[in-house]
């Protein structure tokens, strides 16, 4: 293995994982230094400049503080394509890249659908179904003013139309259109899950993303769902990104506001993960 490789990971390891360690020294190595796996892996010599050793030491340090690797390099990959992200946008995850393969593989054979995203934060949901989904008219929103612009360009990055739009999906009045298709991964931890939480989570990502009211977990859900009887045409559908912890409550939700076929679908951790739902 290459020497700079056992530098990175022994500078991390009293503060991470073995695994993620090694996970992290691969990652800034490929990425951050263009070494291949094989140069990688055999220790070939590379020619370090000190001003490679000073970019080294600026990414151990800001890991050694738990800010996340992605937005230490600005980019992370989801389906396929290359986001920009930063700390006023969640990283995403791959559980959210199986809500769009779970969409883009019902939809596939669809000639055009209007799609909308609710809560759209890098845009990674919407610029991947506008991407994987030629025929479809995505629209995007989030309530943040900072995340509209990322999404904006990582939507000019990887070369898709969404029309992004600031909105408060809380609100009673929202922009007035149809969709075929409401997807959302909206705020669904609550304020009693904080202490199970990771400091690179806590400490970094945008809490208006990502936490709920404990006396109110399917605050978004209800609003939108709710909201999506009027913007969705019908037997349109309605996807949800959802807290594992409340599979049976969400379900219920939908089936009370009318919705049929509810389904329930597990990430590949066997986690209570994403709901679709068919408005009648």
């Amino acid at each position: 293995m290459h020497p700079v490789y056992s530098h990175i990971k022994e500078n991390l390891l009293p503060l991470y994982p073995a695994e993620e360690a090694s996970a992290l020294a691969r990652w800034i190595l490929t990425d951050v230094f263009s070494l291949s796996p094989t140069e990688l892996y055999t220790g070939k010599d590379i020619n370090f400049q000190p001003k490679d050793w000073d970019r080294l030491e600026d990414i151990l340090t800001r890991l050694r503080n738990h800010e996340p690797i992605q937005y230490i390099l600005g980019t992370c990959s989801f389906c396929g394509l290359e986001f920009q992200v930063a700390p006023g946008v969640l990283i995403p995850r791959p559980e959210t890249a199986e809500l769009v393969n779970w969409i883009v593989s019902g939809h596939r054979a669809s000639l055009s659908a209007d799609i909308l995203d609710i809560g759209t934060g890098s845009g990674c949901i919407a610029i991947s179904l506008a991407h994987h989904l030629k025929g479809a008219t995505v629209s995007a929103w989030d309530i943040s003013s900072e995340a509209l612009r990322i999404a904006r360009q990582n939507a000019e990055r990887n070369q898709v139309r969404v029309s992004f739009t600031r909105t408060d999906i809380l609100q009673p009045e929202v922009p007035d259109m149809q969709a075929d298709i409401i997807v959302s991964n909206p705020p669904y931890i609550t304020e009693k899950e904080r202490e199970e939480m990771e400091r690179n989570v806590l400490d970094w990502e945008p809490e208006q993303a990502l936490f709920v009211p404990d006396n109110d977990p399917l605050l978004f859900y209800r609003a939108i769902a709710r909201h999506g009887l009027h913007m969705l045409r019908p037997q349109g559908r309605i996807y949800f990104e959802i807290n594992r912890a409340y599979g049976k409550e969400t379900t219920d939700l939908l089936m009370r506001l009318g919705y049929k076929q509810v389904e329930l679908k597990k990430d590949f951790y066997g986690n209570d993960r994403m709901i679709k739902a068919i408005k009648p």
